[in-house]
């Protein structure tokens, strides 16, 4: 959560998180600049319920700019997320996006949001000072990044854009998308665009010629995440007329869209339930050069469905680990460490869980009760201690790694 603010974006935690972003561009009058607001949200995060063939959630969203004494705008929105299977409805990553386009005078203000949900009891807010640039005369607009969109060719025209709140590149995936705008340039003006590494070296370069005419030129950027390398950043734009224009954007370059992960090695640890421990334990013993190349070879090698920019293994791996931390915490231990975490994200959700809370007084120990009805397999973890660190019993354990080799043997 951090390094997403020091990336200037607004972050709330549980029971509703969410990140949002607010990007600038010029509006037809020099007195108000057009904020482009971004959300997004997971699925999981929602109280979905069955409406006929699909399943529905709602959610209600208030942004708010405010002085140090009023607010000056406020936008309210109830939304609605529809999906076709219980499946889509468990997705941990960025798979609801709500964005919002709003004039504003430029200014200091206190950028507040917050998020409901309009099925549940969950409500997330945050809130952050920013200022919203004054952008009249020759000038360059932020990158913008984005999923798609063609934009606009008039500062009258709201753009035609799909935002990409996070702003993150999932490293191994399919290409980051930035839209920018200039202002009073000349005709077919080009660029220079280059990402840095934290350390401020170059790490990758291009050139981008704008379209348009001298009130508004458009142009678009396009990385290859596995380009650059994995960690922080900034995306550089610079003119190449004189004198020269120039505006940045802090970028992150992570393994998983869904985990702010840059450290390699931590990646790795993350992954020891990952199915294939082959693939996990050559990215273990690659060299610092290795990476790269090895990483590269095993987001492919894991990939069931090549045909798509993600990985949907990891994907599905990384939202288990996203719940089971959510789910599982145990006495200070992250959850997806814990024995009820490990056996969750390799095998799933059990299909009938019972504690036997009532049966503490009798046994002298709470326990809890796991049945997979397809894999036909009872597991019971056992709170000795008292201390709420439910451990699978002995026998328990030997049949969830006999079940867990059958299931990769499969």
């Amino acid at each position: 959560m951090g390094l997403y603010r020091s990336m200037g974006l607004l972050v709330a935690g549980p029971p509703l998180p969410f990140i949002a972003s607010a990007r600038y561009l010029a509006d037809p009058s020099p007195d108000s600049t057009l904020v482009v607001f971004g959300l997004s949200l997971a699925n999981h995060a929602l109280s979905f319920r069955r409406d006929g063939g699909e399943f529905v959630a709602q959610y209600h969203v208030e942004v708010t700019f405010r002085t140090d004494t009023a607010p000056l705008r406020q936008v309210a929105s109830d939304e609605t997320v529809r999906v076709r299977s219980f499946q889509e409805t468990l997705r941990a990553d960025e798979s609801v996006i709500f964005q919002q386009f709003v004039g504003v005078p430029p200014g200091v203000y206190h950028l507040s949001v917050l998020v409901r949900d309009r099925s549940g009891t969950a409500l997330s807010r945050t809130e952050a000072v920013d200022t919203v640039p004054r952008l009249g005369g020759r000038g360059l607009a932020a990158p913008i990044p984005i999923y798609a969109g063609a934009g606009r060719t008039t500062l009258a025209a709201l753009p035609k854009l799909l935002v990409n709140p996070r702003g993150t590149l999932s490293y191994g995936a399919d290409s980051a998308r930035f839209y920018v705008e200039g202002y009073g340039l000349p005709a077919a003006a080009r660029a220079a665009v280059r990402v840095l590494d934290k350390n401020g070296a170059d790490v990758w370069r291009d050139t981008i010629t704008f379209a348009g005419d001298a009130q508004l030129a458009v142009a678009r950027i396009v990385v290859r995440p596995s380009d650059v390398p994995v960690g922080e950043g900034q995306l550089v734009l610079r003119t190449v007329a004189s004198p020269p224009l120039e505006a940045r954007l802090p970028i992150l370059v992570s393994f998983s869209d869904q985990w702010a992960l840059t450290n390699f090695d931590s990646m790795v640890s993350l992954l020891r339930y990952f199915e294939r421990q082959d693939w996990v334990s050559k990215l273990r013993q690659a060299t610092p050069e290795q990476r790269p190349v090895v990483w590269r070879e095993f987001f492919k090698a894991t990939d069931p469905v090549p045909i798509t920019p993600e990985n949907e293994a990891l994907d599905e791996y990384f939202r288990r680990v996203q719940v089971a931390n959510e789910r599982f915490q145990e006495a200070g231990e992250p959850g997806w460490l814990t024995d009820r975490g490990e056996v969750s994200i390799s095998l799933g959700d059990p299909d009938e869980i019972y504690d036997f809370s009532t049966d503490v007084a009798r046994t002298g120990a709470r326990a809890i009760r796991w049945t997979y009805n397809t894999l036909r397999i009872t597991l019971f973890f056992q709170d000795q201690a008292g201390f709420g660190r439910f451990r699978l019993t002995p026998l328990s354990r030997a049949e969830f790694q006999r079940v867990l080799a059958r299931v990769r043997r499969s």
